[in-house]
């Protein structure tokens, strides 16, 4: 019988646990998985949005297969973090559970793995680059596998604030690392239609292509669009919302049309929650 002692239980520092088992963080390594990279970076500038510090968002796929994501909110702090003793960008970068996303008066509503999200990109990534405009000044750095190369440094000035990240999926961690414009341009057009009024821009380099989302009606406009097409039975959809201490808000959009099949497409913090859950059993 195989012995089970104390020297095999193994601790993973860092990032390792997230390069050992990935699918444990991104769900798994196929096309879902690296495409969720992207949306962990777009979740963290659309957090920005709903606390009204962010209205445009640019994503570029590069020719090399990295990808930008770039945007106008506050940027990431870079200031020495009290308990670390390193810059707030490098804790979010490579400690995991680290993010402004568990302090309630930062960020009252947040998408994506909460705090663990840049990590795991950057863990998962060949290389990523970071630029932070903050402050009056450009802050640069680089990593390559989780791995820091460079220390975080001013490279020059700046009168806008924001963050850009851009990463390039690491060969070894994925069974694809080729992305999909058309998957990546449904999930944006999904934000642009959840975030009123959020500006989204999808550049694709590599077949020169690019698109622009920003629906001022929310998802009643989301409805609209989804019955495109289609003989719908009123022209307005019904629409309910409510609100509850400020952070619980729910909204509601209806549409009929003259089909057979009922569609329902339900989102907790502009995540996609394509089981349902209790919050669509509680509206029914």
């Amino acid at each position: 019988m195989k012995e089970y002692r104390a020297d095999n239980i193994k601790i993973l520092d860092g990032l390792d646990a997230v390069r050992k088992v990935p699918s444990m963080y991104i769900g798994n390594t196929n096309v879902e998985g690296l495409h969720h990279l992207v949306y962990e970076l777009v979740d963290n500038s659309v957090d920005e949005a709903l606390e009204g510090f962010c209205n445009r968002i640019i994503i570029t796929i590069h020719r090399d297969g990295s990808v930008t994501c770039e945007d106008n909110g506050r940027g990431i702090p870079v200031g020495m973090h009290s308990s670390e003793n390193m810059p707030a960008l490098e804790v979010v970068l490579t400690k995991l559970h680290a993010g402004g996303k568990f302090d309630k008066d930062t960020y009252k509503y947040s998408a994506g793995l909460h705090g663990v999200g840049l990590s795991v990109v950057n863990a998962l990534s060949e290389y990523l680059e970071v630029e932070v405009w903050r402050d009056g000044k450009v802050y640069s750095q680089r990593y390559e596998k989780g791995v820091k190369q460079t220390e975080l440094q001013i490279v020059g000035d700046t009168g806008k604030n924001g963050t850009k990240v851009r990463f390039k999926p690491d060969e070894e961690m994925f069974e694809t690392t080729e992305f999909s414009y058309e998957t990546l341009a449904h999930r944006m057009r999904e934000i642009s239609f959840l975030s009123n009024g959020i500006h989204i821009i999808l550049i694709d380099e590599r077949k020169a292509k690019k698109q622009e989302f920003r629906y001022e009606g929310g998802i009643r406009s989301f409805v609209t669009y989804l019955n495109t097409n289609k003989t719908v039975l009123f022209t307005d959809p019904i629409y309910v919302s409510s609100a509850k201490q400020a952070i619980n808000y729910m909204e509601v959009a209806i549409q009929y049309n003259d089909g057979y099949n009922e569609n329902i497409y339900s989102f907790v913090n502009n995540v996609n929650t394509q089981e349902g859950g209790s919050h669509v059993t509680g509206f029914r």
